[in-house]
C-alpha cells in the first residue's frame, strides 16, 4: 500500500512513533454472491480491499474509492460490517501504526474487476465457499458481511 502523502507529511515531525489511523475495508459481493479480493504487491497474498481515508473523507466514499483505484469495480456502501481497533503495525522501514478499521458491506454496480494500480498483482471475485488463503481476520469480516446478525468479536482471538 502506498503511503498517502499526508501521513508522510506528518511522519517528517513524528518519526517513527505510533500513529492511530483509521482504516477501511470493502467487503465487495456481485450478482452472484461472489466476493471482490486482491492479491497484494508487498505481501504477494490474498486480501480483501481497503485503504486509508484522506482528510475529510466520509468512510463509505473511501470505501468505494478504494475499491474503484483497486480494482476498476464501481460500488455502493451498503451497511458498516464491523468497527475494530487492530493490533499494531511495524512496517520494515521502522513506522509503526494502529487501524481503527471501519468495515462495509459493499455491492458491485458496475466495471469489470481488474488491476487498476500499482497496489494489486491480481484481482478477481471468489465464491465464499472457495476462497483462497486468507488470513484469519480477512475471513471474518467476509463472515460479518454476510451475516445480518450482531457479533461479538475478541481481537485476542487473532493476535
Amino acid at each position: 500500500m502506498a503511503t498517502p502523502d499526508f501521513i508522510r507529511t506528518i511522519r517528517a515531525s513524528a518519526g517513527h512513533q505510533l500513529l492511530w489511523l483509521p482504516g477501511i475495508t470493502a467487503i465487495v459481493f456481485d450478482d452472484e454472491g461472489r466476493v471482490l479480493l486482491g492479491r497484494r504487491t508487498d505481501t504477494r497474498k490474498w486480501s480483501v480491499i481497503g485503504g486509508i481515508p484522506e482528510p475529510g473523507e466520509q468512510p463509505a466514499a473511501c470505501a468505494v474509492r478504494e475499491v474503484f483505484e483497486e480494482t476498476a469495480v464501481r460500488c455502493v456502501a451498503e451497511r458498516v460490517v464491523l468497527v475494530q481497533g487492530q493490533e499494531p503495525v511495524t512496517y520494515p522501514n521502522g513506522d509503526v501504526c494502529q487501524y481503527m478499521d471501519i468495515t462495509f458491506r459493499c455491492r458491485a454496480v458496475g466495471g469489470e474487476a481488474r488491476v487498476n494500480d500499482d497496489e494489486s498483482l491480481e484481482v478477481a471475485w471468489f465464491d465464499v465457499d472457495a476462497l483462497p488463503e486468507l488470513n484469519e481476520f480477512g475471513v471474518f469480516r467476509i463472515k460479518q458481511a454476510l451475516s445480518d446478525a450482531p457479533t461479538w468479536f475478541d481481537a485476542t482471538a487473532f493476535s
